[in-house]
């Protein structure tokens, strides 16, 4: 399954993890009532998620015995960035959502790192058992690295002071295969890896004197990638290379509000890079953006 369809598992996931946003834990005894309307909400909302994704994936796809399939070299590591990203996401909601049920910070975010990874694991197992795909180490790999990322920084810091961000802009490559890299603006932003980037935002006020509400982000894309693998890409004369960005990234998570459903329209929002100025760094060359998405 291509990352994408991944990144939107994510996103039918974190409504009921993100329940409470802004609900501070009261560490003198779990909140059982809470907890079991959670623990009732996020698994039906994750049996439809695995249900509709074997509907829309597996259902045409010949079943095989288990087996992985090195993905690794694949579309210069873009889609492993996703992996880590929704994992990271995962983790986050879910621990939030147990501190919703006063259940420690610390072991929130514990259970939370783990539920971001188990939440992940089973769309692998799926993938190993359909003949179309077959399950993938390094998506493996990446989706505990990105409940790591969370987890450590908990320990570190007590809260997450760097943030993985997405951003997309529509390519000229989805129109030569649009059944891979999509056909339209929807399917484009899950499939074409060219248009997507990955970004690190660094909170950097928590870190020295800085706007609260002006963060500093570091990118990762690649474009020229009609085909997965460099060598076709070369063959068939598309110049596939990487790119690094440093940017400017308002964060919206500085506006203070006492409204809970803002500060968690805020906290979603804020999983997206939003346009700034930013300069890209490739083997084309440096390039300097006025607003890049």
């Amino acid at each position: 399954m291509t990352v994408g369809y991944k990144l939107l598992f994510l996103f039918f996931l974190l409504p009921p993890i993100l329940k409470a946003q802004d609900t501070t834990a009261i560490d003198n005894g779990i909140n059982h009532k809470r907890l079991r309307t959670m623990i009732i909400a996020g698994s039906a909302g994750y049996a439809l998620t695995l249900y509709g994704l074997n509907e829309l994936w597996y259902k045409d796809s010949e079943h095989q015995a288990f087996q992985f399939f090195n993905d690794n070299g694949e579309w210069k590591q873009v889609d492993k960035l996703g992996h880590f990203y929704s994992a990271f996401y995962l983790s986050y909601g879910a621990s939030k959502a147990y501190q919703w049920c006063s259940v420690p910070k610390k072991k929130s975010d514990f259970y939370g790192a783990l539920t971001g990874f188990l939440v992940m694991l089973p769309i692998e197992i799926m993938d190993g058992y359909s003949d179309a795909y077959g399950a993938s180490s390094g998506d493996l790999l990446a989706n505990a690295t990105g409940s790591l990322f969370f987890l450590g920084q908990s320990l570190l810091w007590k809260e997450p002071r760097i943030y993985p961000k997405f951003s997309f802009h529509q390519t000229d490559f989805a129109e030569k295969r649009p059944n891979l890299l999509g056909d339209n603006l929807a399917s484009e932003m899950l499939k074409d890896y060219n248009g997507q980037t990955y970004w690190l935002s660094f909170d950097m006020d928590k870190f020295i004197k800085f706007p609260k509400w002006l963060n500093l982000a570091v990118g990762y894309g690649a474009d020229g990638m009609v085909y997965a693998h460099d060598n076709i890409n070369s063959q068939l004369g598309y110049n596939a290379y990487r790119q690094y960005y440093f940017a400017f990234d308002p964060d919206l998570t500085a506006i203070k509000t006492r409204s809970k459903v803002l500060k968690t329209a805020f906290f979603i929002i804020s999983m997206i890079k939003l346009p700034s100025p930013t300069i890209e760094f490739s083997s084309n060359g440096t390039k300097f953006h006025m607003f890049y998405f």
